[in-house]
């Protein structure tokens, strides 16, 4: 499985995450790959043409937005979106709803179209589509 890690969450999360699961999965974060003012459309598109990636990202305007949602609807790709509170948590927080979750995000990406979006909930143990 291939994770990225969008803007809206610290890069120490992705390299956490790559460190943890390598060589079996890869993590990388948005600056690891793309400048670190390339817009969401960008990265969505370039990503998309790359082929499978589970996004993982704390900016739910993408969720929203027609244009963007429509590009990550029409990609490959695999949305988890944090929810707002785990969002504002602190990092380890994150990691840990992160890792909570982790079961759920290998099936996902196992078994998911691309397209498809998540919420990454602060007290459940099930991702919710979106």
């Amino acid at each position: 499985m291939r994770l990225f890690f969008d803007h809206n969450l610290s890069p120490k999360l992705a390299d956490a995450m790559h460190a943890l699961f390598q060589p079996d999965h890869e993590a990388c974060a948005l600056t690891g790959k793309f400048s670190r003012d390339v817009s969401d459309l960008e990265w969505i598109t370039a990503l998309g043409r790359e082929g499978r990636w589970v996004v993982l990202s704390g900016d739910r305007r993408i969720t929203r937005n027609k244009a963007e949602q429509a590009a990550f609807r029409g990609s490959r790709l695999i949305g988890i979106f944090l929810a707002s509170a785990v969002c504002k948590a602190p990092v380890a927080k994150q990691a840990e709803r992160i890792l909570a979750l982790w079961p759920s995000i290998e099936a996902v990406e196992a078994t998911v179209a691309g397209g498809a979006m998540f919420e990454l909930p602060m007290t459940s143990l099930r991702l919710r589509q979106i």
